[in-house]
């Protein structure tokens, strides 16, 4: 079966999670060869919705069975079938970032036009308010997966060590916060966690905040600066891809207390490389990290500061039964759901 990809987020700016997931989402689809994916990538300078408006001519040309859709929108219109992809709902959070009325529009009206509405966890399935395929619906959810290079030890020969002089980091207990230079990802509430915790005269941890300068982060280092929290604080800029493992690996612990997460990645990589996550109970990244996340109430900083403590004390006891409990989160398990169901479509 010849299954169309809509590759757009790789050729216009998109968050880097949902960069990754399409990356690796569909090269696992076209590895398993269950199906025949052509993917459909907009020429240089041309936008998302001219783009889109050419896939129905493309359905015909190429006899594809359809268009896999990586966003919330897609083209509705054509011949064929259409899977949508709703990684999240931030409106239903508090949360402004991608929650502009065409993201708000295509999760309230594409569930009615496509044929199957793709989520990545239960979480964004329940604030979409989907029923499963299984039960006469159209959710269908697909955990994503994680990259075998996310391991508790590096590969023959690397020592992650060398990356804390790469990235000038201290040797102490570090917290690794992935890209947390976004309002959302509610860098705030570890930054009130940490204070917390050195507020007790416990052990001193070290917060290494990764991604790009923004005014949320600058915002945020103010906001350090008065928590006494300066010197406590690394910002090395965006990583490179394959060092990051070696960081997860390096990190005592990795919050994810995001105000919405879709589905929440660095806590499964994370858990991957045998470094324990701290996630708000009962949410996406909860879903995703699995029963041994340490969880907390992300507004309450006493809360926060409980889970560092704990993963400081227990660090090295869930090196290996971490990455244990996440072994079936591959990219192959996702692509191999995704077959499922356009076979089942079809």
């Amino acid at each position: 079966m010849r299954v169309g990809f809509d590759m757009t987020p790789l050729a216009s700016p998109h968050p880097p999670g949902v960069v990754r997931v399409a990356e690796r989402l569909v090269a696992a689809v076209e590895e398993a060869g269950r199906l025949e994916v052509v993917r459909l990538v907009p020429e240089p300078g041309q936008g998302a919705r001219a783009f889109r408006r050419t896939l129905p001519a493309r359905v015909r040309e190429e006899g594809l069975a359809g268009i896999h859709g990586l966003l919330s929108a897609f083209q509705p219109r054509g011949p064929g079938l259409r899977v949508q992809t709703i990684h999240e709902c931030p409106w239903r959070h508090g949360v402004e970032e991608n929650a502009g009325w065409r993201h708000r529009l295509w999760a309230r009206v594409g569930p009615r036009l496509a044929d199957a509405v793709v989520t990545p966890s239960q979480h964004t399935a329940r604030d979409l308010g989907l029923r499963p395929r299984e039960e006469g619906g159209k959710g269908c959810v697909v955990p994503w997966g994680v990259d075998a290079r996310f391991a508790p030890d590096p590969p023959d020969g690397e020592i992650d060590e060398v990356l804390l002089g790469r990235y000038r980091l201290p040797e102490r207990a570090l917290v690794l916060c992935v890209g947390a230079t976004r309002a959302k990802k509610n860098l705030a509430a570890v930054l009130h966690g940490v204070a917390a915790l050195h507020a007790r005269g416990a052990a001193r941890v070290h917060l290494v905040v990764t991604g790009p300068d923004t005014p949320d982060l600058r915002r945020d280092l103010g906001l350090a600066q008065r928590l006494g929290l300066a010197r406590f604080l690394s910002t090395p800029g965006p990583v490179e891809d394959e060092h990051l493992p070696g960081l997860l690996r390096l990190a005592t612990a990795v919050p994810v207390l995001s105000h919405s997460e879709g589905f929440g990645l660095p806590a499964l990589e994370a858990h991957a490389c045998g470094t324990p996550a701290i996630v708000p109970a009962g949410g996406a990244a909860h879903e995703a990290a699995g029963p041994l996340a340490l969880t907390c109430t992300a507004d309450d900083p006493e809360s926060v500061a409980d889970a560092l403590a704990l993963a400081v004390e227990r660090r090295e006891d869930l090196r290996f039964e971490l990455p244990d409990s996440v072994a079936g989160a591959t990219w192959d398990r996702a692509a191999a759901r995704i077959a499922d169901l356009w076979e089942d479509l079809a």
